[in-house]
C-alpha cells in the first residue's frame, strides 16, 4: 500500500495542452531557446512575434519545471529585497530592479487584455513579521525613499491573519495567476505564429563559434545564430564557472482545501521560520496555498516532514482540511541577489542566459524574455546592464557569499564520500516505498524499494560534478547536495545541471 502521499503540483493536475514531438531530425533556426519554462517561452514569443524564426527546446514537457511548481505570485515585493539592495549597491539600482519587474507586470496584464486566460486576479502584495523585524523597518524606509506603491499595513494584516502580527508592509495591486495555464497560452500563441518546439529533448551541448550548435541527449542538432539557454539551472555553466556563483534553495508548498472565503492578497513573512500565503479557487472549490520549509537543495532527506509542517499550520490556524497537493520548488541564488540576464561568456556574443530569479521568477522571467528578445532583435534595453551576467559589480559581501558558497560545495563533497564508507546499512532493510544509500553485493549503491517490491539500483555519483547524491524521501529523488541536480528513481534527470542520468538497473531478487 502507498506509505506517503506522492508529491503533485495543483498547477498541473488539469493539464491537457498540447504535447509537443521530440526533435527526430536537425534543422536550423535563426534562435535556439533551450528551456520552456516562464523566461525561455516569453523570449521564444517575443522574438517569433518580431520575425524570428524560433526552434523551442524542452527537456521534459511544458509546466514540468520550475515555473509548474511556485506559489505563481506576480509581484515586484520580493522580500525585503529593497533596503538589501540599497545597501549592497545604491538607490538607482534598487529603483531600475523594481522597474525591471514592474514593468514585467505591465507587460502580463497587456496580455491579460488581449486574452490570454491563465486564472489572472489583481491582489496586494503583503509582507510581515510575527515578531520586532529590524530589517522589516528598514524595508519600510526603502519603500518610501524608491516611491513605491505602498508602505505600513500592521493593522490591515492583523486584522486578516489568524495570529499575532508584529509588523507589516504592502505594495498595492500586484497579481497571481495560474503559471501552467499562462506558459500553454505562451505555446500555442508562439507556434500559431509559427515556432517550433520539441519536448522530451534534453540539450546536451553548445558548441562556440559562429553559428553555435546545440547538440541534443539523442545526437540530433540544430543550429543557429545565437541561443538562448533558459533552463533554470545552466547546463553549460563551467565554461563560466556558473557553478560558483549560485546557492541553490530548496523550497515546500501544499494546497489544502478551505470550507471559508479565498484568502484576499498575497502573504510572506520575514521570520526565521518564512512562511508564503495566498488563495486559489478551481472548480468552485477554495484552496489555501501555504508555502516555507526551505533550505539548501539536496542537503535534507526527511523532505516528508516538512509537507507535514505547513500542513500542521493550515489546519491549525486555517482551519483547512489535510493537503490536497504538494510540490517544492527550486530556485538559485545569486551573489548580488540580482538575476543574471544577457551574454553569458565574454567572448561569445552568441549564447545568452537568464537565470537567478531569487524565488520570483514569475515577474523576474517575464522581465528576462523580453530583455533577451530585445537584445537578439538589437532594440536597447535599459536594464541590460542591471542584470547583465558579465556585470562588474563585486563587494565585499559578494566576496563572503562566494567563499560560503564553495564552502559548502567542498564540504557536501566530503561528507557524501564519507556517508559511503561509513554505510553499512542492508538492502534487505529497506520497506516498501523507502530509498536509501544500501549496500549491494558489496557495493554502496542508491536503492529505492517501490510498492510492487521492486529495486531500483543506481550509481550515487552525480553526474554534474561527482557529489553523492542523497534520498529525497517524499518526492522519491535522488537529489545532488552540491549544485541541486536532481534525478528520478531510475536514475533520469529531472533538474540539472546534470544532463546525463545516473547508472540504472533493476533487480527484483533482492
Amino acid at each position: 500500500m502507498q506509505r506517503y502521499p506522492f508529491t503533485n503540483s495543483i498547477w498541473r493536475q488539469h493539464d491537457t495542452g498540447t504535447l509537443y514531438p521530440p526533435l527526430t531530425a536537425s534543422e536550423s533556426s535563426d534562435v535556439v531557446v533551450i528551456g520552456a519554462g516562464i523566461a525561455g517561452l516569453v523570449c521564444a514569443y517575443e522574438l517569433q512575434k518580431r520575425g524570428k524564426q524560433v526552434t523551442l527546446l524542452e527537456a521534459l514537457e511544458i509546466g514540468h519545471g520550475t515555473t509548474g511548481h511556485t506559489t505563481a505570485k506576480c509581484s515586484v515585493q520580493h522580500g525585503a529585497i529593497y533596503q538589501k539592495l540599497i545597501r549592497h549597491f545604491d538607490e538607482t539600482t534598487a529603483r531600475l530592479y523594481y522597474e525591471f519587474n514592474a514593468e514585467a507586470l505591465v507587460y502580463l496584464q497587456k496580455q491579460i487584455d488581449e486574452g490570454f486566460e491563465c486564472d489572472y486576479s489583481i491582489e496586494d502584495s503583503f509582507l510581515y513579521s510575527t515578531e520586532p523585524s529590524e530589517e522589516l523597518s528598514r524595508e519600510l524606509d526603502a519603500y518610501r525613499r524608491l516611491k513605491l506603491d505602498g508602505g505600513e499595513a500592521t493593522e490591515e494584516v492583523r486584522n486578516t491573519l489568524p495570529f499575532p502580527i508584529d509588523q507589516a508592509l504592502v505594495i498595492r495591486k500586484q497579481a497571481q495567476f495560474h503559471p501552467v495555464k499562462y506558459l500553454r497560452e505562451l505555446a500555442d500563441r508562439f507556434v500559431r505564429l509559427g515556432g517550433r518546439i520539441y519536448e522530451q529533448t534534453r540539450a546536451l551541448d553548445v558548441s562556440q563559434g559562429p553559428r553555435p550548435i546545440v547538440t541534443t541527449a539523442t545526437g540530433r542538432r540544430v543550429q543557429a545564430n545565437q541561443v538562448v539557454i533558459a533552463t533554470h539551472y545552466p547546463f553549460n555553466d563551467l565554461r563560466g564557472l556558473y557553478v560558483s556563483k549560485f546557492s541553490v534553495e530548496r523550497s515546500y508548498i501544499v494546497a489544502c482545501e478551505t470550507d471559508t472565503a479565498p484568502l484576499k492578497g498575497m502573504y510572506l513573512s520575514v521570520d526565521q521560520n518564512s512562511r508564503s500565503y495566498r488563495s486559489y479557487v478551481d472548480d468552485g472549490k477554495t484552496y489555501l496555498l501555504i508555502g516555507g520549509e526551505g533550505h539548501t537543495a539536496g542537503q535534507v532527506t526527511d523532505t516528508r516532514n516538512r509537507y507535514d509542517h505547513l500542513e500542521r499550520d493550515a489546519q491549525h490556524y486555517f482551519g483547512t482540511n489535510r493537503a490536497s497537493y504538494r510540490w517544492s520548488s527550486q530556485d538559485l541564488i545569486t551573489l548580488d541577489s540580482l538575476p543574471y540576464v544577457g551574454q553569458m561568456f565574454k567572448r561569445e556574443p552568441d549564447i545568452l542566459l537568464a537565470t537567478g530569479f531569487l524565488k520570483w521568477g514569475m515577474t523576474n522571467g517575464i522581465a528576462a524574455g523580453n530583455l533577451l528578445a530585445d537584445q537578439l532583435t538589437g532594440q536597447s534595453n535599459r536594464f541590460s546592464e542591471l542584470v547583465s551576467p558579465l556585470r562588474k559589480t563585486i563587494k565585499p559581501t559578494d566576496v563572503g557569499s562566494f567563499v560560503k558558497t564553495n564552502l559548502d560545495t567542498a564540504t557536501q563533497f566530503a561528507k557524501g564520500t564519507a556517508e559511503r564508507v561509513l554505510e553499512r546499512r542492508g538492502v534487505e532493510e529497506l520497506q516498501l516505498d523507502e530509498g536509501g544509500i544500501v549496500r549491494v553485493d558489496h557495493q554502496t549503491k542508491g536503492v529505492y524499494r517501490d510498492l510492487d517490491n521492486h529495486c531500483h539500483i543506481v550509481n550515487l555519483t552525480c553526474t554534474h560534478l561527482g557529489c553523492t547524491v542523497k534520498w529525497n524521501n517524499a518526492e522519491r529523488t535522488w537529489d545532488c547536495p552540491c549544485h541541486g541536480s536532481r534525478f528520478d528513481a531510475k536514475g533520469a534527470v529531472l533538474e540539472g545541471p546534470a544532463t546525463k542520468p545516473l547508472p540504472y538497473k533493476m533487480r527484483e531478487d533482492l
